[in-house]
């Protein structure tokens, strides 16, 4: 499979870039400054130049041509104002959304976050950040030229992943390894039975193929 990963250069997506072009994928990643490169590189991936702040549909949608999935992990990150929460974490997702249909990429896989709402209350920066987050969701979910899911992480943590997982419309709050992020996100991928799905994800006791598995056949 080729599989294109927006926000290539973050924390998630380098893990899923090695996991994926370990098991024999073909993965580019979306960056926005060539010195990230090197670092894509490294974990098997192709660097692809591109803003998605500033770019058109027909630019991202010629970087999507001929992949069999898109998946969007890309996002402001900490230290960023209410204004980029706006132009990446719903900006970003939407523009992307909008070229994987136009470049005709039917797989598509959002990060988003447990909590996101487009009515989330709050004047603090992470309420605007959830308030953004479930702004895009509900526009992915409103395209039906693509199979979208949509993940839905706790608590992300930098500890070493266990494998084990709790996948579900509605887990609760809780946290949960990067590792096992991206993990989860290379089952889904190749998992388009999970389509139309909305799931949130923590550290739990099922193996995570095992779990994908299980949300699928519901």
């Amino acid at each position: 499979m080729r599989i294109v990963i927006a926000g290539g250069h973050g924390q998630i997506a380098l893990r899923l870039e090695r996991l994926l072009s370990a098991r024999g994928d073909e993965v580019a990643g979306i960056i926005r400054r060539a010195e990230q490169g090197d670092d894509l590189r490294a974990a098997g991936a192709e660097p692809v130049l591109c803003d998605l702040e500033s770019a058109s549909v027909e630019e991202v949608a010629a970087h999507l041509q001929g992949a069999d999935a898109a998946v969007f992990a890309a996002g402001a990150g900490p230290g960023s104002g209410a204004d980029r929460k706006q132009t990446v974490d719903k900006g970003a997702a939407i523009l992307f959304a909008d070229a994987a249909e136009r470049a005709g990429v039917r797989r598509h896989v959002v990060v988003s976050s447990m909590g996101a709402d487009p009515a989330h209350p709050g004047d603090d920066i992470f309420d605007a950040y959830l308030r953004a987050k479930g702004e895009a969701d509900e526009y992915v979910r409103g395209r039906t030229n693509l199979d979208w899911t949509i993940l839905r992480p706790g608590s992300l943590i930098d500890d070493a992943g266990t494998g084990l997982v709790r996948l579900e419309a509605s887990t609760g709050r809780g946290m949960i390894p990067r590792d096992d992020v991206a993990a989860i996100l290379a089952e889904l991928v190749d998992t388009p039975a999970t389509t139309g799905l909305t799931l949130e994800a923590i550290s739990g006791s099922t193996p995570i193929s095992v779990a994908v598995k299980s949300v699928a056949g519901n």
